[in-house]
Parts: structure tokens; C-alpha cells; sequence
């Protein structure tokens, strides 16, 4: 069964038994699976959270099993007839690539169907210094990453870079600080180079992507604020990851707060990211924390978000200094609207995954398909 197959139509819910649509049923199942973890499902289970016949879930089932991803769990009791069969997703029948492009650095992963990183590695990169040496670190690392783990096929290598850029076509558009990427077509470039079927997307939204694995599809949205060599967000609006119809969304770094303020690497002045790049350069982090603080506010006031995360190396060399600036902010911003009851003020963490979360991401635009909609685990 190929990954386009089980990405075939994923959106709808509950499933359909109906042929055509035989790849989004095997998704709902899988992501069932997926969330079930180890403890497993049943197929009686699966049909009454599917909507699929029993029989359905049954041929479906026993398709996965001949592929590898799915086996038997043991038997779980029954209140009637017989006990029943539980089964269970096989976290290393498949593996997916996700590579994280930054401006300095390259961090490869190779993940498991669970998403959980098999293998890591990380080298020294000059994204700006154009495609001949970026796609050679990238075929050299992937090569090698995929030596050291053996193991299972791969699906695919899904790639986060700094933006903005196509997420449908994977070509680069006007990358800030970086022009000789501009028009570049990455996604038809790393396929060639790598042998695997690629997705392409900006940084911050593969790491929110990743983020919202777990939360259940229309079940909240967060903005995931990540300052390292640059700002940007990724942002999940009831519970799906929101690109714009022309995939720019989440330039958080470019909103102009100070008219007069320092010149941003995109041409004008005063953006939040070159504030907080110039108070971060010159040591004055509770400076870069009040800014970034500034944005996260202003994008609660846009959107009404649920919390704000917070990523990237900057972040995560000083994660209480930017931790309570960023509250404050949003502290702030809740009183002057007179919402500073419990509850009220939207809450700031860090992201979970580190200094992985983008890496790991770019696993999830592999991945992410094969599962369809999101699911919560389910209740025993």
C-alpha cells in the first residue's frame, strides 16, 4: 500500500465503504492505531469510531497486516462471545525523513509511524550561500542517517526551510536574507538528489505541524512563536495547521511595531524579528523577551489563540527569561481588556521537542497523510 494511497481523500468523517475511497478508510484506521498506541484496538472498536462496517474494517485490517504496519496486540475481554482480537500499529514497519534547513545548520531525523526519531544527525550548513551546497549536505546526511539505522523502507522526506516558499509546488520565494534562492525549486531538486518522494514547507509551519499531532482535529489553535537565526510562527487554528490560500502565512518576525526602529534582513525597519535579533546581539534579553512578548500579544488580539509555544535556540538558551517576558505580555494584554480572571489570560510554554521540534515536523508532512484526521486516543 503506497503513502499516496492511504493519503487519498483524509479529510472527511466518519468513513465510507465505498471502493473508491478504500485509501481514506485505511487512514481513519491507521490513525486510530496510531493514537491507540500500544495498548491497541480492537476491530469492533475500529468500526464503531470509522462508522465502517465490520466487515469493512476487517479487509481493511487484514490489508495492513500483510504490509507489515499492523499486528496482533493479544486478546482483550469480552462482556460477550468470545475475546476479543486487539491490534496494534507497528511503529517500525515504515520510516519517514525530516530535515530541517537553517540558515547555519542541517538536523536530519529519521521517524518511525509514531513519529518518534530512530536516528539523528546534525552538520554545519550556509543555506544562504545557495542550492549546489545545500543539496549536497542533504544527500550526504540522508545517505548517511539511512546507513546508520538500515531497517524498513522509507516513505518519503519531508523539509522545513525558512520562508516564504510554495508549500504546493516546494519552489522558494524571495527567502529573506537570502535571494539566490528565489524561484528555486527545492522539492523537484532534493527528490532527484535523495531518490524519495519530498514535501516542502517553511520551518515554523512544520513544527506547528508536529505540535499537533495528539490534539484532536477542531479541538483548539496555538501559535508557535521560534527565534533562532530568525522569527516566524506556525499557527494551528481549530486544530489544523493554517498555511493561507497562497502558503505565506506566518511571517510573524515582518510586523512592523516601530516606524524609526532597526533595518530588517526582508528591507524595512522595524520588524519584531530585528528587534529582537538587535536587543538578543546586544545582550539585553529581557528587551528581546518584552518584543517578542509585543507580537505574541498582537497575535492573540488577531486570532483569539488558545496559548502560545515558543521555540528555537534563542528561546531555548534562555527559556525563563523569554518564558515571562512573553507572559507578561499576554498578562498585560488580558487586564487592558478586562480579562485577567482565571482562566482568562492565554497561557505561554515552551514546545515540546527542543531543539528537534522542527526536524521532527518535517517527519509529520511525511507522515501526517498516511493517519488522515487527527484522533484522540480512545477510551478502553
Amino acid at each position: 500500500m503506497s503513502s499516496n494511497d492511504l493519503s487519498h481523500g483524509t479529510a472527511g468523517h466518519p468513513g465510507a465503504n465505498l471502493p473508491a475511497l478504500r485509501g481514506h478508510n485505511a487512514a481513519l484506521v491507521l490513525g486510530l492505531l496510531r493514537a491507540a498506541g500500544e495498548e491497541g484496538v480492537s476491530r469492533l472498536e475500529l468500526a464503531a469510531h470509522t462508522g465502517l462496517t465490520p466487515q469493512a474494517v476487517s479487509k481493511i485490517t487484514a490489508r495492513l497486516r500483510a504490509d507489515g504496519l499492523v499486528a496482533e496486540a493479544g486478546r482483550r475481554a469480552s462482556t460477550g462471545g468470545k475475546p476479543a482480537t486487539v491490534l496494534r500499529l507497528v511503529p517500525g514497519a515504515r520510516h519517514a525523513v525530516g530535515l530541517h534547513l537553517d540558515r547555519d545548520e542541517l538536523t536530519a531525523v529519521l521517524a518511525d509511524l509514531t513519529g518518534e526519531a530512530v536516528a539523528v544527525r546534525r552538520a554545519p550548513l550556509d543555506f544562504e550561500a545557495g542550492a549546489g551546497q545545500v543539496l549536497a549536505a542533504a544527500g550526504r546526511e540522508v545517505a548517511a542517517l539511512r546507513a546508520e539505522a538500515g531497517g524498513p523502507p522509507v516513505l518519503g522526506a519531508g523539509v522545513a526551510c525558512p520562508g516564504p516558499l510554495d508549500h504546493t509546488t516546494g519552489v522558494l520565494r524571495r527567502v529573506t536574507g537570502a535571494p539566490r534562492w528565489d524561484g528555486f525549486p527545492l522539492l523537484e531538486a532534493l527528490a532527484e538528489r535523495l531518490g524519495l518522494p519530498v514535501v516542502v514547507d517553511k520551518d515554523t509551519n512544520a513544527a506547528a505541524l508536529g505540535l499537533a499531532q495528539g490534539i484532536p482535529s477542531g479541538a483548539g489553535s496555538f501559535g508557535y512563536l521560534h527565534l533562532g537565526t530568525g522569527l516566524g510562527a506556525g499557527l494551528v487554528l481549530d486544530g489544523s495547521i493554517y498555511r493561507g490560500p497562497r502558503t505565506g502565512a506566518g511571517e510573524f518576525g515582518h510586523q512592523i511595531v516601530q516606524w524609526d526602529g532597526p533595518r530588517c534582513s526582508c528591507g524595512r525597519r522595524g520588524c519584531i524579528e530585528a528587534l529582537c535579533l538587535a536587543a538578543v546581539a546586544r545582550g539585553d534579553l529581557p528587551g528581546a523577551a518584552r518584543a517578542l512578548g509585543v507580537g505574541a500579544a498582537n497575535l492573540v488580539e488577531l486570532l483569539d489563540i488558545d496559548r502560545v509555544l515558543l521555540g528555537g535556540r534563542t528561546v531555548l538558551e534562555h527559556p525563563e527569561t523569554f518564558l515571562s517576558g512573553v507572559a507578561q505580555a499576554l498578562d498585560e494584554q488580558a487586564r487592558t481588556r478586562g480579562r485577567a480572571g482565571a482562566g482568562e489570560v492565554v497561557p505561554v510554554a515552551l514546545a515540546r521537542g527542543g531543539a528537534r521540534v522542527v526536524a521532527d515536523g518535517a517527519a509529520e508532512l511525511v507522515l501526517a497523510p498516511l493517519f488522515g484526521a487527527r484522533q484522540s486516543a480512545l477510551a478502553p
